[in-house]
């Protein structure tokens, strides 16, 4: 056996990054996925886990929501050190609601799938959307119920063609136009296969205080995924539109990147985050909500699928701010403080003698 040589140099120590809080990577994953392989929902899944290291979340401030479906099963695989939730099918939106009446500290994430945001559960989630609820809403979109062998869900195209052979003959619903409608704050939309963008909107969807909502692309590769279907791969990567190149400049970091002049639009979030819009085609200002309606429905018209943040507006004030919300939680407030005295419940029924 050789003796190393005092001389030689010792193999450098692996440096483990971390982020702004000082821990890594891995303690935003959860579980192993067992999702089919080449699922759009998994790349979701790691621009989550990316997401939240990078902008520095502390994962136990965090409560994941969930319905029922495939999309359901996402927020098994990311934050595993978080509160979760998994909601009976179409309730995830009420349950944010009342998770964010309880403790507005908490970070809520919801992970929903066309089927439990825009059939059974679309009512619930157009009233959460106009309460305003601070949540990053995000809709797993495949245009087909995963878990039933893909049948057609609401936002499934007209003329689109089922696996089967069957062809949709009903009008999709799109999330994202109707959310605007209701007053959303921030709705974007975005495509699992493109990281780099829907990264950028997660942390921005992160800094915003109200519903942010993330319509996703995210193509069935078991029954979704073929000659005929608009929400497959090759569809997908054919007809997506992007507005703008997005990038996110979070509020603990200088602003210190170059871009052309006159190319780039910034949108300063509440939290002091700032949002960047390259613009690539569309000479586009995301503020203008009826500018925003217009290309949505010029898009499904050309079965062409926007791309980017479709509406910003910070002013609408959230949901704990409307209801005049005391500064502690809820869920922390003693029995003494929620409970009122015998003497104050006499004078209320006093009232109705």
């Amino acid at each position: 056996m050789t003796a190393q040589s005092p001389s030689t140099p010792k193999p450098a120590a692996k440096v483990t990054k971390t982020n702004r809080l000082g821990l890594e990577l891995k303690v935003y994953k959860g579980a192993d996925s067992t999702l089919c392989n080449g699922c759009g929902h998994d790349a979701i899944t790691n621009a989550i886990i990316k997401s939240f290291f990078e902008y520095g979340v502390q994962p136990h401030r965090v409560a994941k929501l969930s319905g029922i479906g495939c999309s359901s099963k996402t927020t098994a695989y990311f934050l595993g050190r978080s509160h979760g939730f998994n909601a009976v099918h179409g309730r995830m939106s009420a349950i944010a609601t009342g998770s964010n009446l309880a403790n507005r500290t908490l970070l809520n994430i919801g992970v929903s799938g066309d089927g439990d945001t825009a059939s059974i559960g679309l009512g619930n989630f157009l009233h959460m959307v106009r309460r305003n609820a601070q949540i990053v809403y995000v809709i797993e979109n495949n245009g087909c119920y995963g878990l039933t062998k893909g049948q057609f869900s609401a936002t499934a195209d007209k003329g689109a063609v089922q696996k089967g052979g069957d062809v949709n003959q009903m009008t999709a619903i799109d999330c994202c136009a109707l959310a605007i409608e209701l007053g959303c704050g921030f709705v974007a939309r975005s495509f699992s296969g493109d990281a780099k963008q829907l990264g950028a909107l997660l942390k921005a969807a992160i800094a915003h205080p109200g519903t942010a909502l993330l319509d996703v692309v995210s193509p069935c590769v078991t029954f979704n995924n073929h000659e005929g279907s608009t929400k497959s791969y090759p569809y997908s990567k054919e007809h997506e539109d992007p507005l703008h190149e997005i990038g996110f400049v979070p509020f603990f970091e200088p602003i210190d990147v170059d871009y052309p002049a006159g190319t780039t639009k910034f949108l300063e979030l509440q939290d002091g985050s700032k949002i960047t819009l390259q613009k690539l085609e569309h000479d586009y200002d995301p503020t203008d909500r009826t500018r925003a309606l217009d290309l949505l429905h010029k898009a499904n018209r050309d079965r062409h699928f926007l791309t980017g943040l479709l509406y910003y507006d910070p002013s609408a004030p959230p949901m704990a701010e409307q209801l005049n919300l005391m500064d502690e939680p809820l869920a922390t407030l003693p029995a003494s403080k929620l409970r009122p005295a015998p003497e104050a419940l006499a004078k209320v029924m006093e009232r109705f003698r």
